[in-house]
């Protein structure tokens, strides 16, 4: 599994932009005016997001826009679906 992922996951901001993200793509700006944080705060927020490619990255002119990547959360949740599976036939063994 990859750590990145779960490492991006640990922070319960980092959480809640994913949240923000999955109604509607965002600019660093309007992800930061649902924070109290630090402008540069979220900004580094969503440099761990993008390194453990939970959000994608889109320029639109000058501006940068911040998707949620659904394709790497699904595949994220069928391992961890598959591993709790796997885990529960192996200590169901007599």
């Amino acid at each position: 599994m990859n750590d990145e992922f779960f490492q991006a996951l640990a922070s319960p901001y980092r959480r809640e932009i994913i949240r923000l993200l999955k109604q509607k793509s965002l600019n660093a700006g309007e992800i930061a005016s649902h924070f109290t944080i630090s402008k540069p705060s979220v900004s580094r927020h969503l440099e761990v997001l993008r390194q453990a490619e939970l959000v994608t990255v889109e320029r639109r002119g000058t501006q940068l826009i911040y998707s949620v990547n659904l394709t790497v959360l699904q595949e994220m949740g069928m391992e961890l679906i598959e591993l709790v599976s796997t885990k529960e036939r192996v200590s169901n063994e007599p």
